[in-house]
């Protein structure tokens, strides 16, 4: 997605799962402390070098693959 510009795909970092800016912290980590309760704040004094938009852009990915579906291909 053109506007997720922080989250980063490598399969040399964390096996290839959506990260943030290429560091080792994925996706489903930022949405999983979200989901437990912890606040921005509470994530930055966890991961200083993470930014407020990284945060919310982790969790418009997430959303965004959540919306997903997959179709099965039909037989022509």
């Amino acid at each position: 997605m053109k506007h997720l510009e922080r989250i980063t795909f490598d399969p040399n970092v964390m096996g290839g799962k959506p990260c943030v800016r290429g560091l080792r912290v994925t996706v489903g980590m930022v949405t999983g402390l979200v989901a437990a309760g912890y606040t921005q704040e509470d994530i930055f004094a966890l991961y200083p070098y993470l930014e407020a938009e990284d945060i919310k852009q982790a969790l418009s990915f997430a959303a965004w693959r959540a919306e997903e579906m997959e179709l099965p291909l039909i037989a022509a």
